[in-house]
């Protein structure tokens, strides 16, 4: 099994939140951040993804407030340059809690906890025939199924699933995160479902309004 360590660097960024169970491909040129990939190659593969907080954009060059709550990424594959930068591919492990942030490095690292959500029974069916009606109302392909079913592991796990569209869909970044802090599986499912509903009435209500 892989092993997360106590301590992780954090890769703060405004735009992105991560989940378990889904693949992110970045871009890393800051030097801060590429020493940070460098030190992640020698020490345990993991990095911490995490939201910036709102008004970030005064102190980004600093450590700016950000969300407690991330997901571990694993460092599968990474491609370098001469000049420094990479591309690298992580793997989501599962979420964490920042306990204590420390110093030391141009880049921002903490002491983490674990914080994967409890096992459970399955999705009810008629949960995963909901949200799959709701994910084609929003979609608005409701006899195209073929086409998008493909990007979505309809088969696959409640997690895989759940997780998957979480971070697929279009929701802003605090929707994710709120997705994201979802204490279950099933609340998070049920969020999910919420949110796409919601989003397909403002979208039918901007319409009418035009």
């Amino acid at each position: 099994m892989f092993r997360v360590p106590e301590c992780i660097p954090l890769f703060p960024l405004p735009n992105l939140v991560f989940f378990p169970k889904t693949y992110l491909p970045l871009h890393v040129f800051e030097p801060r951040y590429q020493e940070m990939v460098a030190d992640a190659v020698l020490h345990g593969h993991c990095i911490g993804m995490t939201l910036l907080k709102e008004g970030w954009e005064e102190n980004y060059r600093g450590s700016p407030p950000i969300f407690s709550m991330g997901c571990v990424g694993r460092l599968v594959s990474i491609q370098e340059f001469p000049d420094g930068r990479s591309n690298i591919l992580l793997q989501g492990v599962e979420r964490y809690e920042i306990c204590q942030e420390l110093g030391g490095k141009s880049y921002r690292r903490a002491h983490i906890a674990l914080r994967p959500q409890p096992p459970g029974p399955e999705l009810d069916r008629t949960i995963r025939a909901d949200l799959v009606r709701v994910l084609e109302e929003f979609l608005n392909h409701p006899d195209e199924g073929h086409v998008w079913q493909g990007f979505f592991p309809l088969e696959g796990s409640d997690e895989i699933l759940i997780n998957t569209l979480s971070a697929n869909l279009d929701f802003t970044p605090l929707e994710r995160q709120f997705l994201l802090e979802a204490e279950s599986i099933y609340q998070q499912a049920r969020r999910l479902s919420d949110l796409l509903q919601f989003k397909r009435h403002e979208r039918e209500g901007t319409r009418g309004w035009g």
